[in-house]
């Protein structure tokens, strides 16, 4: 069975999701590795998983320099021999030494070119953009850069508010993500 590891710093939403849908039936999620020892996520994965889900805490706090973390990221992703790696809501901007080494995916919360970074569902919310989506794109040295892999989108509505936005903009995560990831893996 494929294998992949991944990356978050927060709730873990999308982590959560993708164990749901994939782990032990596409492919087995050997960790999920977070940059901050707080992150709610880790609880969450805990008790959704108590058949043990491994999970690791390399706070980014604690290195010098962004190369320096990265560099013991890669080892540590390395130690796992992963067929992907998935960033799910890792809220870190990465240098060369991992996107050079790790065969890595990201999750985006906008229609790629448009809206990089991490305020990318206010910008498009707040945008005259007629459309709002996500993209899924391959991990690249500029960030929110990577070729794209797959999109999609609903149209904007103008009584939208930003809570029903964003309640928009996870659905369509939580369907793509899996998807897209199980279409790497296995070359549908």
């Amino acid at each position: 069975m494929k294998k992949i590891v991944i990356l978050f710093s927060g709730e873990g939403k999308n982590l959560h999701n993708i164990i749901e849908k994939l782990h032990g039936s596409v492919c087995e999620v050997s960790c999920a590795i977070t940059n901050k020892a707080d992150a709610p996520g880790l609880q969450g994965l805990h008790a959704k998983c108590p058949m043990g889900i491994k999970s690791e805490i390399l706070e980014h706090t604690k290195f010098a320099t962004r190369e320096e973390y990265d560099e013991e990221l890669v080892k540590l992703i390395k130690s796992y021999n992963p067929d992907l790696v998935v960033l799910a809501g890792f809220m870190r901007i990465l240098t060369p030494v991992f996107t050079q080494n790790v065969k890595s995916i990201n999750l985006h919360p906008s229609l790629l070119p448009k809206h990089k970074g991490a305020n990318a569902i206010e910008e498009s919310f707040k945008s005259s953009d007629k459309e709002a989506g996500i993209s899924v794109h391959w991990v690249s040295d500029e960030l929110d850069g990577g070729e794209i892999i797959t999109q999609t989108s609903f149209l904007k509505s103008e009584d939208e508010t930003i809570e029903s936005f964003k309640a928009r903009i996870k659905e369509l995560e939580y369907q793509l993500l899996p998807e897209t990831i199980t279409k790497i893996l296995y070359g549908l």
